[in-house]
């Protein structure tokens, strides 16, 4: 059976994060989306713990509220480099925690701080019969590459990498050390809203949801990733972190990282990964399974109406459309005749091109998202202009 399942979240213990997280949020927000499985987040905070426990936990997987949960948590390591860890039971979590409770800075953080490395982090997953690897390994903040250039800091190979939002498959394949690790794309979601939850995830062919099941489709690289275009992601390409300004990784070092408004310019994931590839283009194994690129549902009707995606209106076409089936249906698998039936023509005609392709995105850089652009109504709106 195909599931969808996004491996990375957060709670509101962690910080940066929507204040409104509950278990109860977040599967109420999961099934609008279409996820089948989601993480927990920060299961190594106490009071959290707490509260994913009011669940039933069978074969690793906690229900709730009608949806599923896997035991996850982000850590940083002594370098500053993000982890993302799977864990089959809550023994798993305790033995974890015990092991790292006089290493941990922070542990009452959802998001912990711990004085150990990479390979350490790897024996202790290990030891606990769980799941690691680098978190949004690409990002120029607290991640693998910003400070290392191989995964052998780990020594020994981490179970998956996690690309990030502002890279896919086509990018991590061009790296001749990845060409053997999992990719996963996960949403790294700060809040409940199914236009945050899920907006990167992974689609696998299991036999039933069960920690055993997951932990197989992980290791033997049985996954189909979701996410953005990378140039949606708000890292993509060198930019400054103050005005946005883009650069080129040459104009940048001549700079010396220095922006003309005086902010600091940060590396594009693009930039980086040139660095680093081995290959022009991506050498895609034969198991690796496609990149399907996909956005957030909202944010395609927000960009029709020419209206805010918080705005009510947009909320309305939204819930709308809902009753068609989830967000992911809608993006990806729904019928178009009857999306074009449910909705008003704009909304249409955005969603038909995106399936068609006929959406261009202007990159984000420097912690400010890509933004969209659909052909078909920038001709329309040309026109009229031009009439």
């Amino acid at each position: 059976m195909l599931i969808n399942a996004d491996f990375h979240i957060h709670s509101s213990f962690s910080g940066g994060t929507s204040q409104r997280i509950t278990m109860k949020k977040l599967a109420e927000g999961a099934k609008k989306k279409g996820l089948h499985l989601l993480a927990t987040g920060d299961c190594l905070q106490q009071a959290w713990i707490n509260e994913i426990k009011k669940g039933e936990m069978e074969d690793g997987i906690i229900s709730y509220n009608n949806m599923r949960f896997i035991l996850s948590t982000e850590i940083e390591d002594m370098h500053r480099v993000h982890h993302l860890i799977l864990f089959p039971s809550y023994d798993s979590v305790n033995e974890f925690k015990k092991n790292i409770e006089k290493k941990c800075m922070d542990c009452d953080e959802g998001r912990p701080h711990v004085s150990l490395n990479q390979a350490e982090l790897l024996d202790l997953a290990i030891e606990t019969n769980s799941l690691i690897g680098a978190a949004h390994a690409f990002t120029p903040w607290t991640s693998l590459y910003a400070y290392f250039d191989s995964i052998s800091c780990y020594g020994g190979e981490p179970h998956f990498i996690e690309l990030g939002l502002s890279a896919d498959a086509n990018y991590a394949d061009r790296i001749k050390e990845l060409n053997d690790i999992t990719f996963l794309s996960n949403s790294d979601a700060h809040s409940p809203s199914p236009s945050r939850l899920g907006r990167e995830f992974n689609r696998m062919d299991v036999n039933e949801i069960t920690w055993s099941e997951i932990e197989k489709a992980i290791k033997k690289g049985r996954i189909t990733n979701v996410g953005f275009p990378p140039e949606k992601g708000k890292y993509n390409r060198t930019a400054c972190t103050s005005c946005y300004r883009q650069y080129s990784i040459e104009e940048a070092k001549k700079l010396k990282w220095r922006c003309y408004c005086g902010g600091t310019i940060k590396k594009g994931v693009r930039d980086r990964v040139e660095e680093l590839a081995n290959f022009e283009k991506p050498h895609h194994p034969k198991w690796r399974g496609d990149y399907i690129h996909m956005l957030p549902l909202a944010e395609i009707i927000s960009h029709a109406l020419h209206t805010p995606q918080n705005s009510s209106v947009v909320i309305k076409r939204w819930n709308e459309l809902l009753r068609l089936g989830n967000e992911i249906e809608i993006m990806l698998d729904i019928d178009l005749e009857k999306i074009r039936k449910a909705t008003p023509p704009a909304i249409y005609n955005a969603i038909r091109a995106f399936r068609e392709g006929k959406i261009r995105i202007s990159p984000g850089g420097g912690g400010r998202y890509g933004e969209i652009f659909i052909e078909e109504l920038e001709e329309k709106e040309a026109m009229i202009k031009w009439k």
